[in-house]
């Protein structure tokens, strides 16, 4: 098998040869906003990092698995406030997604799978999914590597430890960065995420929330409203590189393990 994993640095002869209808293809996807203000905003460098671990473990069990250049740019939501992030609206994420699949499909590339790291590109991805499940029998699963992330910390740190560290700002995505790139963290920045925030007399009680006789009440609030350091809910000075190499690993097994036992088996209608 080539050694080369990332599909821009394959030639077009290598292309042509590579990327068969038996190949898998990840596409990361993930954002350019506030993670915090200890941490590069960038959280789509960890995706794709993330995609590259993924498509390594699973060449190690004899898949031909491939990482597309990542989607930079999260759909936009409550995170356009943060100075100097980047957003792109969920009809023109849909169009650049749909725009994805037919080239691949056009190829007979058909054995896809979505690493994605925003909450806001979830409802483009659905939306393409989908479509394109409907209209070709595709069938594209999408691994969104922190909601998988959070559901695994308990049982890696602790879930007293995990309570504390989990949260916009925080785990995973600090720990993860500390692991993949430490030198572009500030730990100097690092504090306990503000509380008790309001808007217009209300608690906020979540990015787009606020809380009113015991329940969440959906509102029109942006991120900086909620907190000024980015971190909300939880306390980033405890997040560590070790969390990070743990989170990794266990997220490369659960994305490898699902690319052998279905993705390259073929999912198609």
């Amino acid at each position: 098998m080539i050694e080369k994993i990332r599909m821009a640095e394959l030639t077009s002869e290598e292309a042509r040869q590579e990327l068969t209808g038996d190949a898998v293809v990840l596409l990361p996807m993930g954002s350019l906003e506030d993670q915090g203000i200890h941490a590069p905003m960038g959280d789509y460098m960890a995706a794709d990092l993330m995609a590259v671990e993924i498509a390594r473990m699973a060449r190690a069990d004899g898949v031909a698995c491939f990482v597309a250049p990542v989607i930079p740019f999260g759909g936009k939501d409550y995170f356009e406030s943060s100075h100097g992030g980047i957003s792109i609206s969920h009809t023109t994420l849909a169009a650049l997604l749909d725009d994805m699949f037919g080239c691949l499909n056009r190829h007979g590339i058909r054995k896809l799978m979505i690493i994605n790291g925003h909450g806001g590109n979830v409802p483009a991805i659905t939306e393409v999914a989908l479509r394109w499940r409907q209209k070709a029998g595709l069938f594209v699963p999408s691994m969104y590597l922190w909601q998988v992330a959070y559901g695994q910390l308990p049982a890696l740190i602790g879930a007293e430890t995990a309570q504390k560290t989990s949260g916009h700002g925080g785990d995973p995505l600090t720990s993860v960065g500390l692991h993949f790139y430490p030198d572009l963290l500030r730990p100097d920045l690092r504090r306990p995420a503000p509380a008790g925030s309001e808007i217009k007399g209300m608690k906020i009680s979540g990015f787009s929330s606020i809380s009113y006789d015991g329940a969440n009440i959906q509102v029109p609030i942006e991120a900086l409203e909620a907190t000024e350091t980015g971190a909300y809910g939880c306390d980033p000075s405890l997040c560590s590189a070790e969390t990070g190499a743990a989170l990794v690993a266990r997220l490369a097994s659960i994305g490898a393990g699902l690319v052998r036992d279905h993705v390259a088996r073929g999912l198609h209608d």
